[in-house]
């Protein structure tokens, strides 16, 4: 009987480390990849064309659900493409709050991102070191919005409400008693902000547990060393960007080249790799955490001093404050005109980009003058990297396969959209 040389092997999308919808057919000789192809569509929501029937600030909420890791930092791409077409003036306090919390999710982001990596890879405990800051960064986002995760915080014009004075405590309950409240209690007595300091001072010693982990453990770098690795021209060539693009040694960055809000007044550095392999990415993301926790500082020590305005006076855009609305009848009208019909964008069009946690991540929006947009294009940085999946496992065992999906940070919510 003959052997069977080349065969067709579907990886996902049931495999826990096909990121849920990912169907990935693979074209084998032996366990050695000969061919990748990525069959996406499985998630596809058609969010671009649901914008083209909701209203500017009813379409907010939708950017959440697109990379649905890194929530806020959808809403800021799509808020500055309509500040862009309508000349709004965000307040300074908001920008800083923006970029704190684009930072804070940047940390949510690479968290979920080294766990689940990790533990694709066969590190079962990182993923429990990393879920344990999650905590505190999701009550992070809890205090401002009100949800953990799709916060729908960001608005054109600035950010919904200012910080809290105060931090939500824990009770006590059945399972923990005084003393061990009055120690989940520690660190919620004052504000937010403060809140956000503590934690800013703890994180770089939970980096240090990560790296004691992983960065030196001959298992992790037998799985990532040599493994996907892609040369600077041809990261430029296939569109990568983020860490997958500084991985491979090309230092671009948005917040440094092309600046937005107040990131031209940060202190911070861009990581770079050398070989831009598996582990090259990795080592850029854990030294992007750090930086992102350098901005957060700086953020806060800023919002301390400088008390302000957090949404634009512009209440054709932004809904007026509640006592205002309930004792003028002028700004009722305005009230109810923004939640009714919303406002209207002038007509034109407009790209905005921010550097998303997984790449360069943006908003072409064309106005044709109405309350809604004429059409919405999502630039999404997952795309791109998972086009170059064949290219990059080509070559590779079954095994290594996994750790190229991993390393590509990708999510199908703005892949298939």
């Amino acid at each position: 009987m003959a052997d069977i040389k080349n065969y067709t092997l579907n990886l996902g999308p049931q495999h826990p480390a096909a990121h849920g919808v990912l169907r990935l057919v693979l074209e084998l000789d032996g366990e050695v990849v000969q061919r990748a192809d990525p069959h996406i569509g499985l998630l596809h929501r058609a969010t671009e064309k649901l914008a083209e029937s909701k209203t500017y600030i009813q379409s907010l909420p939708y950017m959440d659900r697109l990379d649905y890791v890194s929530m806020m930092c959808n809403e800021h791409a799509y808020c500055l493409a309509i500040e862009k077409m309508m000349g709004l003036q965000v307040p300074e306090r908001a920008q800083y709050i923006r970029v704190m919390y684009a930072e804070i999710t940047r940390l949510l982001n690479h968290l979920l991102w080294l766990g689940c990596h990790g533990f694709d890879c066969g590190a079962m405990n990182i993923l429990i070191y990393c879920f344990r800051e999650r905590e505190d960064l999701f009550d992070m986002y809890e205090a401002v919005s009100g949800a953990r995760m799709h916060a729908a915080y960001f608005r054109p014009g600035g950010v919904y409400r200012d910080l809290p004075d105060t931090m939500p405590q824990y009770k006590v309950s059945k399972i923990k008693n005084d003393r061990v409240i009055a120690r989940l209690n520690e660190n919620r007595q004052g504000s937010l902000l403060d809140f956000i300091d503590d934690f800013t001072r703890r994180f770089p010693a939970f980096v240090d547990e990560y790296e004691t982990l992983l960065t030196d453990n001959r298992i992790w770098k037998q799985r990532t060393v040599g493994i996907g690795v892609v040369s600077p021209e041809r990261a430029k060539n296939l569109g990568f960007t983020g860490a997958m693009l500084r991985g491979s040694g090309v230092a671009w960055d948005l917040r440094k080249h092309q600046p937005y809000d107040v990131y031209d007044r940060m202190d911070f550095d861009i990581p770079i790799g050398k070989t831009g392999d598996c582990y090259d990415r990795y080592l850029v993301r854990v030294a992007e955490m750090r930086q992102s926790n350098r901005i957060i500082s700086q953020c806060v020590h800023w919002l301390r001093q400088n008390p302000g305005p957090v949404i634009t006076d512009n209440h054709k855009v932004a809904a007026p404050a509640r006592e205002a609305m309930k004792a003028n009848m002028e700004e009722l009208i305005h009230h109810f005109k923004l939640f009714t019909e919303g406002f209207h964008v002038p007509e034109g069009q407009a790209y905005a980009a921010v550097e998303h946690p997984k790449g360069e991540f943006g908003i072409y929006l064309v106005s044709d003058g109405a309350n809604k947009p004429y059409r919405l294009k999502i630039r999404a940085p997952g795309f791109a990297h998972l086009a170059a999946m064949d290219e990059m496992s080509r070559g590779h065992m079954i095994a290594d396969t996994v750790a190229v999906i991993g390393t590509m940070d990708i999510v199908f919510g703005e892949i298939d959209r």
